[in-house]
């Protein structure tokens, strides 16, 4: 009969499980939390449905539309989102409590990175669900779907590397003032929901320009069956200065 060993094993689990574990924790809590739902498909997928039945009143194409939507989302989890649960659990010490666990700095990062391109993922499918069942039918063109994908990640990148600088920085109360200002201003004049050329001339280049105007721009164009690399261009120099300033402001404690 084979002896048990129960000698104790104090070393920690392998850095991959460690990091999928620390994901699977985030994406729970986002989840969770009835503020985050609400930005992350509630008010994307009211929005859509409101718009397929009475965008043309106002203007708005319904063939368009999806893809603002899905424009919109992204935003709203990678920054809006993120930005608030990074400073609550800085100001409450969870950065810091974790920190000393055998989670290192980087396993953290690596973390809520998967947990927000999961949320992603899940909005992508879930709003391309509803649109597809009020009868959007985009044209799929793999050159077009390749430059959006890219495009979306490079997006994600941005926007998270300026949540984290921004979570970083500024008290939890002020975090959720400021994200939700720039949610609302970007959502409503950033080329996310409407099309650049919706805007007046002067104010078209510095919305291309935009990483958000980039990423709007760029789904509207694969919806269609386009496509445009200069977006993509636009995203990875935006994507390297937003993980310039996440590293230089972001702080662990409060």
């Amino acid at each position: 009969m084979t002896a048990l060993d129960l000698s104790p094993a104090p070393a920690s689990a392998p850095r991959g499980r460690r990091i999928l574990d620390h994901a699977r924790t985030e994406a729970s809590l986002l989840l969770r939390n009835g503020e985050q739902l609400l930005l992350a498909l509630v008010i994307p997928i009211g929005l859509l449905v409101a718009g397929v039945l009475v965008g043309e009143r106002v203007g708005l194409d319904p063939a368009l539309l999806p893809p603002s939507v899905l424009a919109l989302a992204l935003w709203s989890t990678s920054f809006t989102s993120l930005a608030i649960n990074t400073a609550f659990e800085r100001r409450y010490g969870v950065l810091e409590r974790l920190v000393a666990t055998p989670l290192t700095r980087g396993d953290l990062i690596a973390g809520k990175a998967l947990a927000t391109a999961g949320i992603a993922a899940l909005q992508v499918l879930l709003i391309a669900a509803v649109a597809f069942a009020l009868g959007w039918r985009p044209v799929l063109h793999l050159p077009s779907l390749v430059i959006a994908v890219v495009a979306s990640l490079l997006a994600l990148v941005t926007f998270a590397g300026f949540a984290l600088a921004l979570a970083g920085r500024l008290r939890a109360e002020a975090t959720l003032a400021v994200a939700n200002l720039i949610y609302l201003v970007v959502a409503a004049g950033g080329a996310l929901v409407l099309p650049v050329a919706a805007y007046p001339d002067w104010a078209r280049w510095p919305l291309r320009l935009a990483p958000f105007g980039a990423l709007g721009e760029t789904l509207r164009l694969a919806s269609v069956g386009a496509a445009d690399p200069l977006p993509l261009l636009i995203l990875a120099a935006w994507a390297a200065l937003a993980l310039l300033v996440a590293r230089k402001a972001f702080r662990w404690t409060s």
